[in-house]
């Protein structure tokens, strides 16, 4: 009798696969987008700047006068003791959380928000940032990092600069044991091993025949899930002409 494949254990949900957030500091979101932030404007001060294990960049805790506290990531060139506003009517400086339609063409933003008051969804890992390219109405069209451009509501709110981080993925790991340590933060699972190089028990693909599958890559369609792997109900195979 064969063994689940990592799929099917992962789905399951046990710890080996559960993200360990009992070690994270807390959701990164901006405040309620509220009559204040609407009109005018409300100010903040950097408490501390965190190191998340959960997230690439740093994090800054920012406490309002209003006694709110927050998580955001931290930009570039912030320190603790900063302060920074939050508003329609907040400067277009490097921290500062505006709505799109008051942020000039050309600006670097990121944690952009998908519908206004969703505390922020998008461009949001460690040295990336987005720009204000053009207007279409009440529309603003913006340049993800992908280089893809996206309209947004112009209630859309983002925060002025690039987020801190850049260049951590230029320093290689050099050793397995420091990248282990590094997925271990985060509970992923490493090193992956390919299905062709378990044992026959282990994966449809396993044997002690080498690295050769010793069946189609592409499973029948109504394949249990213990036989599912591969080109999943694939379209078509093969090179294309």
């Amino acid at each position: 009798m064969g063994k689940n494949l990592i799929t099917q254990r992962r789905g399951r949900g046990t710890s080996t696969y559960r993200a360990p957030s009992h070690r994270y500091y807390g959701e990164i979101k901006y405040r309620a987008y509220d009559d204040v932030e609407r009109n005018a404007v409300v100010y903040g001060t950097v408490k501390d700047l965190i190191d998340c294990p959960g997230h690439m960049a740093p994090l800054a805790e920012i406490q309002y006068d209003t006694k709110e506290v927050i998580l955001i990531s931290a930009p570039l060139n912030i320190k603790v003791g900063d302060i920074v506003a939050s508003g329609a009517s907040a400067p277009v400086q490097n921290g500062n959380v505006l709505p799109l339609k008051n942020i000039p063409e050309g600006t670097a933003i990121y944690n952009l928000e998908c519908r206004p008051g969703d505390g922020g969804k998008l461009v949001r890992t460690a040295g990336v940032c987005a720009r204000v390219v053009g207007r279409v109405g009440e529309g603003i069209i913006v340049k993800l990092p992908s280089k893809k451009q996206k309209t947004f509501l112009g209630e859309c709110r983002a925060t002025i600069g690039t987020i801190a981080g850049d260049g951590r993925t230029e320093k290689p790991f050099l050793k397995a044991g420091k990248r282990m340590h590094a997925m271990r933060a985060r509970n992923k699972l490493y090193p992956q091993t390919s299905g062709v190089a378990m044992n026959a028990v282990d994966h449809p693909f396993g044997s002690g025949r080498g690295r050769h599958a010793g069946k189609p890559k592409a499973p029948p369609r109504w394949a249990p899930a213990g036989r599912n792997v591969g080109l999943i109900r694939a379209k078509r195979t093969g090179r294309k002409r």
